[in-house]
């Protein structure tokens, strides 16, 4: 690798505000925003709006979608192509 050319790699902590859930982890990404974890440490922090503690898919409340219905009304639509 080329020095000097790759961002800061270094530890933020990602907060999901809705869901009240921060973690802390490494990456490329700053903010000019910090907090205080845990370890009394201070780390940038990033608001996000979905994490895996708020995500549909993630929670089990998820809804699943009629695909059968759908496939149905295409070819009563357009018809089948046998």
């Amino acid at each position: 690798m080329k020095p000097g050319i790759h961002p800061a790699y270094g530890p933020v902590v990602f907060r999901d505000k809705a869901a009240d859930f921060a973690f802390l982890t490494r990456s490329t990404a700053t903010s000019t925003n910090t907090v205080e974890w845990e370890d009394g440490n201070t780390y940038p922090v990033i608001d996000v709006e979905i994490s895996s503690q708020s995500h549909p898919f993630y929670t089990g409340t998820a809804r699943v979608l009629d695909t059968a219905g759908r496939v149905e009304r295409f070819q009563r639509r357009y018809g089948s192509t046998a």
